[in-house]
């Protein structure tokens, strides 16, 4: 027993300096997400007392692209959690609006999209074409999309309820609210899925991002919620390796 209790303990402090190496490595923050009794409105209209409860967070790091004018996209969001689901709201600040292909299937990353990386159970590594995690484009449509294990692109519109709407006060800004449900895993398109119950205390790998284009073929920039570092020179590493999340912990 004391042997086996040995093993236990070196395992454990192998785990916590892997862990510490991991959040050292890949920049990871933890985010502390308030808990609401009244889910909001998801109407795209900033008027519900429950979101004064958390606190705004930059989505202000290029990833692809050069230094960023003000005047071309600013953005923020904050969160909340409650009724077994991640409410979202974002306020974006872009000068124009794309959506050039009309098919949400086709070339999405370029029109203008916000994309939400979620990975259930925080537990990192790649998801490319798993569903260890999702890296959802919502587009400017409200339909979402991802890549799918078998290489190919599909619909997730009931994981995700969305709505944007301007402010009146300030036509270049948009509010675009969410509510998400999670999903495991071993989450199976061909089945039929049921959401993962939201508590207390738990902890979910999460990403936000928004894909700005102006008027191109292509994307002139993709900003993101964190820094992330570099590999090989690619910062573009959240649609590959759920690592790179920040960790969301659901509290009071």
């Amino acid at each position: 027993m004391l042997g086996l209790a040995k093993k236990i303990f070196t395992l454990s402090r192998i785990c916590s300096a892997m862990a510490l190496f991991c959040s050292l490595f890949f920049n990871v923050s933890a985010i502390e997400v308030p808990a609401t009794d009244t889910a909001p409105i998801i109407d795209g209209v900033n008027n519900e007392p429950q979101w004064q409860k958390s606190q705004w967070l930059a989505i202000d790091q290029v990833i692809i692209g050069g230094p960023l004018n003000k005047y071309d996209f600013q953005g923020r969001y904050r969160l909340l959690w409650g009724a077994n689901k991640l409410y979202l709201q974002a306020e974006i600040v872009d000068d124009r609006l794309v959506d050039f292909n009309a098919d949400p299937l086709d070339k999405y990353w370029d029109d203008d999209t916000l994309e939400i990386f979620l990975d259930e159970d925080a537990s990192g590594g790649d998801h490319q074409y798993s569903y260890n995690a999702f890296a959802y484009h919502i587009a400017l449509d409200n339909q979402v999309v991802d890549i799918t294990p078998q290489r190919t692109f599909a619909l997730f519109n009931d994981h995700i309820e969305s709505r944007w709407k301007r402010d009146i006060n300030a036509p270049h800004k948009i509010i675009w609210e969410m509510a998400i449900s999670l999903y495991a895993d071993d989450f199976d398109p061909a089945e039929k899925n049921s959401p993962v119950g939201l508590h207390k205390g738990k902890k979910i790998g999460f990403m936000l991002a928004y894909c700005d284009n102006d008027n191109s073929e292509t994307r002139e920039h993709f900003i993101n919620s964190k820094d992330v570092t570099a590999v090989n020179g690619d910062k573009n590493r959240g649609w590959i390796d759920a690592s790179v999340f920040d960790t969301l912990i659901l509290g009071e």
